[in-house]
This record gives C-alpha cells, structure tokens and sequence, in this order.
C-alpha cells in the first residue's frame, strides 16, 4: 500500500485550525515591568527595591522600572498595586507600613486575599533610643520612671500610624506604661527634636539609631529584633524582659492577587539569587539591615503574622488615623 504525505498547503491549512490551547504563549517577561515603590525617592523602601530591580533587569532580559507612587504612608502606592492586572507586569516592593496601614486604615481591598506575596528581601529592628539627659539606661528603669510619672515622657513618630508609633505603643501596652505621642512628618524632624531634648524618647529604626547611639548622642536602651544586633551587641533585647515582644521592619515584593505561581516562582528564585550575592549582603548590610530571602509561605505569614499584631496594637492602644 502507497502511503501519501500531505503537501505544504494541506499543513498549512492543519495548522490554521489548531486549537489556542496549542498555540506557543509568549515567553515571561515579554516587555517591560513596572515595579512600585509606595514611598518617595531615597527613603529606605526605595533604596532596598533599586538594586534588586536592576538584577532583575539583567536576570529577565527586560526593564523592571521602578515607580515613586508616594503618599498616604505607602496607601497610595499599595491601592495602585491591588488595581493593578495580575500578569507579572505590575508589581511592588513595600515595607512593614504595608501591615501597619491595614491596621490602622479602612481599605477598599483585603489586605490578605489581594496580593500575592513573593519574597522577603531583608529586616531591621527598632531601637528604644531616650536622650541623654533621660536618667535610665535599662528597660527596667525606664519602665519604673514612665509610671512614676504617666504621661510626663514624651516620645517622638514619624507619623501618626506608622511603624515608630505602633512600635512604641505596643511598648506601652505589653510594659503597662503611658508615654505622650508626638508625631513628626518623617524621621529627620523626629531625630533633630530627640537630639536637642525637645522630646525624650523614640522607638527608632535601626539604620537612624545605631550611629547616635555610638557616637554618644543618644542612649540605646534596648532593642525589638528576637536577638541582639550585631552592631551594638551590649545593647539588650527587649525580650530578655519581655519574653516573646518582637517589632521588626522589614522589605519585600508582592504582586496584585491571583498573580500566576509560575510568575511568583520565578521572581522569588531570581530574587533569592540576588540576595545570595556578597555584593547585596554587604550593601544592604550598609544600611543596618539583615538579609532574609526565604519562600513565598514565609513571607505570606510574616505579613499576616503583623497585620493581626498592628490591628491589635491599634484597636488596644485606640490609635486613630490623623490624632
């Protein structure tokens, strides 16, 4: 028996009735990525997310661009996120504030369901730092001095809300303590008003603290990281009086929701590859902070582990939007 082939316009016509099932789909990432910071130019969020983009960049083989989407302490930006189409092609890298406004603020999207977290790139603690003149160098004395005289110390916030502020009131509730709140419009004015003692205390970011602390300028009483830093290893934890507190910073991308795993796998693996490098330990190391990397479920807790501790921080501590 003769078999016969089919002619090129006999494949050709095949070919044009194939399912889209079989059709090749386009390579990710095939065009630019726009990545969004929710804070301005400069400020640590931006300054963790540039070098990690541009690994990305050279891993891809396309732009990942970062974009500013300022204001609303990070809101902004993080709305812009959860608007955004979940195909790979918007994606953010945000901070701790992302919890602390889903505690703090009535949002039009679920702060869990509505994204898709990735990876976390690195943590920080915070540092309880009192001015000089304060007479306490203990958590224990501190906390005997603020009852002696409830609400007589004031401690400085970059901002009603913000980490700095729901760190220091989740001091006051786990020590019993009642300390005034003075908010700042970002960490500059805040630090320039501890230094002069126009205010006594602040729960400040590591990155700020640790130089005033050496240099003498301020006194660094304890620490909110699990275990002490490395940097100034004579400064106690605050969980070696408080078994179990713990308040950390830190820096991670996530995506809108129902990104596909196949995008999220991907990112996480180049983004834990940048973090393996020396190169990016040290230069995130350089800015007080402590690489992480891990996977998407890690992640995925610890931001549900602080949006639940925030929510109660501000539920128990009254904290309002704008007081």
């Amino acid at each position: 028996m003769k078999i016969r082939f089919p002619d090129a316009c006999s494949l050709i016509g095949l070919v044009a009735f194939l399912p889209p099932a079989l059709a090749a789909e386009p390579v990710y990432p095939d065009r630019p990525i726009r990545l969004i910071v929710p804070f301005a130019p400069g400020g640590g969020t931006d300054i963790v997310a540039r070098p990690v983009a541009q690994f990305l960049t050279d891993s891809f083989g396309k732009p990942v661009i970062v974009e500013n989407r300022a204001g609303g302490g990070g809101a902004i930006g993080h709305e812009a996120l959860v608007r955004s189409a979940p195909d790979g092609y918007t994606m953010m890298v945000t901070s701790t504030s992302y919890a602390s406004n889903a505690a703090l603020l009535k949002q039009k999207y679920d702060p869990i369901k509505d994204i898709s977290p990735i990876t976390m790139f690195c943590e920080s603690g915070f540092m309880v730092t009192v001015h000089p003149s304060v007479p306490v160098k203990t958590t224990r004395q501190l906390i005997a001095l603020a009852k002696s005289r409830p609400g007589a110390l004031n401690y400085a916030s970059t901002g009603t809300g913000g980490v700095t502020h729901l760190a220091t009131e989740l001091f006051n509730l786990t020590a019993g303590t009642v300390m005034t709140h003075i908010p700042y419009k970002g960490t500059g004015a805040a630090l320039s008003d501890l230094v002069s003692g126009q205010v006594q205390l602040i729960v400040g970011g590591m990155a700020n603290m640790v130089n005033m602390h050496k240099a003498g300028r301020l006194r660094g009483i304890a620490v909110t990281t699990a275990k002490r830093v490395p940097a100034v290893p004579e400064v106690p934890t605050v969980s070696e009086h408080f078994p179990g507190f713990i308040a950390v910073l830190w820096f991670g991308a996530v995506g809108p929701g129902k990104v596909p795993s196949s995008i999220i796998n991907r990112w996480s693996i180049d983004i834990n590859k940048s973090l393996a490098q020396p190169a990016m330990q040290d230069r995130l190391a350089a800015e007080g902070y402590v690489t992480v990397g891990g996977s998407t479920e890690h992640f995925a807790t610890v931001i549900a582990r602080d949006i639940e501790q925030w929510s109660r921080v501000v539920r128990e501590a009254k904290v309002k939007a704008g007081q």
